[in-house]
């Protein structure tokens, strides 16, 4: 868990004294700067203190100010299913070993531990353009940053970990409505490389108010995992994607954007030492929802899942998301598969599936939400007649 603590000091007088050679001595200076500083620290536990300070040459002491509380709280909350969706579908003593492997390769992805932190405070009285912009390389549980904010109202936005995200990027963020975390714009993509957090907060800066201000930055995409069975199959290789997901997310509103081709991920490889089985993995944005959930069609958002039991969800009468697997068997022939998998993948979540890929190369599973569509001897931009299986309950 990270928190990021904030204190809040005004009213501090810096005073300096000048003299000149022949100046009449005893001569008293009082300088006073009305200064809002605003200092964000990250730091593992949740504190923040607003300091007042007041500093003259004399001891008269009439013009400072009371001290005022200001607090402002920041807190990665790392909703996950990983470690159930691993102890419960990864249970053989092989199968124990890719869980190992696979916590390995999401460590990056799965985690309460921001490298970079992107704070933007935005209008809220006029056209909701940003007033103000920092951004830091946090890299440790510590760190302290300083920001000069006037005393107004804003709406505060939050992106942990952009910065080395090699598929998603920040844009339009000089306004509000239009600050978003925008996926590529390619075909075929390769998997997030980073856990992406995000938060927003209206939140208004008075003097001489005690405040107390709480901001919850939540994970904003998932990854999922396609074990394969190639035992006696014989393949000589085999390639996966993914594809169905979100292609970006509205940080104003909380929302994901769909369309209606979006790009196909490609899937990284899991090794774990098994001569039985391949696993490959992808990290993206979320699936679609059941139609009727989001009801807005093709171009259908959805707000991020913010429970801390979000991964419990209904079969979709049609498929939302799916696996596309080639498989090269012994007699060098391709084989196509797509797995078409009809519950939701939600922000936060991570889904195994488990199959087995015979030796003509097609993919099957035993998994009841799943439909299989195969293509023997398959070659790319060719005229195929696909042979559909719906596993039967």
């Amino acid at each position: 868990m990270i928190i990021l603590r904030a204190y809040n000091n005004k009213d501090i007088v810096n005073v300096a004294a000048s003299a000149a050679a022949n100046a009449v001595a005893g001569m008293r200076v009082r300088l006073a700067k009305m200064v809002n500083k605003l200092i964000i620290i990250a730091y593992s536990s949740l504190l923040i203190t607003h300091v007042s300070a007041c500093s003259v040459i004399d001891d008269d002491l009439s013009d400072c100010p009371p001290d005022d509380n200001y607090r402002l709280d920041y807190e990665l909350r790392l909703v996950t299913n990983l470690t159930t969706e691993l102890q419960t579908e990864l249970t053989t003593q092989t199968e124990v070993k890719l869980a190992s492997a696979l916590r390995a390769h999401l460590s990056n992805i799965f985690t309460d531990y921001a490298h970079d932190v992107d704070l933007s405070f935005y209008d809220t009285q006029g056209d909701s353009v940003r007033l103000h912009h920092d951004e830091h390389i946090m890299d440790a549980n510590q760190a302290s940053y300083t920001l000069n904010l006037p005393m107004r109202q804003y709406m505060h936005l939050a992106v942990a970990n952009i910065l080395e995200n090699d598929v998603i990027s920040l844009t339009g963020d000089d306004q509000c409505p239009t600050s978003m975390l925008s996926q590529t714009e390619r075909d075929t993509i390769p998997s997030h490389n980073t856990g992406l957090f995000t938060a927003r907060l209206p939140m208004e800066v008075l003097e001489g108010v005690n405040q107390n201000f709480n901001v919850h930055l939540y994970m904003a995409n998932c990854a999922s995992t396609l074990v394969v069975d190639t035992l006696g199959s014989g393949i000589r290789s085999m390639k996966v994607y993914s594809t169905g997901f979100a292609t970006g997310f509205n940080l104003s509103d909380s929302t994901f954007l769909y369309v209606d081709q979006p790009p196909v991920v490609r899937t990284d490889e899991v090794k774990y030492d098994d001569q039985t089985g391949m696993a490959f993995c992808s990290v993206t944005f979320p699936s679609r929802e059941e139609p009727a959930a989001a009801s807005r069609g093709a171009q259908a958002t959805r707000t991020v899942i913010e429970t801390t039991d979000p991964f419990i969800s209904e079969s979709a009468a049609k498929a939302l998301w799916q696996f596309n697997v080639y498989a090269v068997t012994a007699d060098g022939k391709t084989t196509e598969s797509k797995l078409y998998i009809n519950l939701p993948l939600r922000a936060g979540q991570l889904k195994v599936l488990k199959a087995k890929v015979r030796n003509d190369g097609a993919i099957a599973t035993d998994d009841q939400e799943v439909a299989v569509s195969v293509t023997l001897d398959w070659t790319p931009g060719g005229h195929h007649e696909p042979i559909l299986v719906r596993n039967k309950r």
